[in-house]
């Protein structure tokens, strides 16, 4: 069933709107996945904080060059039926919940991704960037690394006291 004007200048918009709100996307193709499932990878990524749409090539790059980010973007990759990950608080989410998700369902193909810049990424970059931690992970290590030394020196403090106290109660016995 065709798509009349108005809905698809309501897609371009929301994906325009999408796109520049955007730290980052990833494209997958998803051809053999089920219904089910692909209601199981929406659900997922809603839990991640990523938007997951499934909206025509053409229609994306008409928003792409809507936007003064993406309008020189390399588009060439977005053939075939593919769904869109986007993320408007983690560079990283987008490719890691269509990597996590691809690891159990083979059928889904990381295709390409775009940067909050606007830079196309290549299936390699896409699956490099799912790799790494996710922000939280991040900022969590950082704090355990900078509270580190406060910790070392609260121990060995504590235990030097703990030594002199013993010491002082051992003089006192005797």
């Amino acid at each position: 069933m065709a798509i009349s004007k108005d809905k698809k200048q309501a897609l371009v918009a929301e994906m325009s709107e999408l796109f520049a709100n955007a730290k980052s996307t990833a494209v997958a193709k998803y051809q053999g996945i089920s219904v089910a499932e692909l209601q199981e990878l929406r659900k997922n990524a809603r839990e991640a904080g990523v938007v997951i749409k499934v909206v025509k090539n053409r229609l994306v790059r008409v928003a792409m060059s809507k936007s003064g980010t993406y309008e020189s973007t390399d588009t060439t990759a977005l053939t075939g039926q593919l769904l869109y990950a986007v993320s408007q608080d983690d560079e990283v989410m987008p490719a890691k919940v269509l990597n996590d998700f691809a690891k159990t369902h083979p059928a889904l193909e990381l295709v390409a991704g775009f940067s909050g810049e606007g830079v196309a990424q290549s299936t390699a970059e896409v699956t490099a960037l799912a790799g790494l931690p996710s922000k939280n992970q991040l900022i969590a290590e950082t704090v355990a690394q900078l509270l580190s030394p406060v910790h070392d020196v609260t121990n060995a403090l504590s235990g030097n006291i703990h030594a002199l106290l013993d010491g002082v109660a051992d003089k006192a016995v005797a």
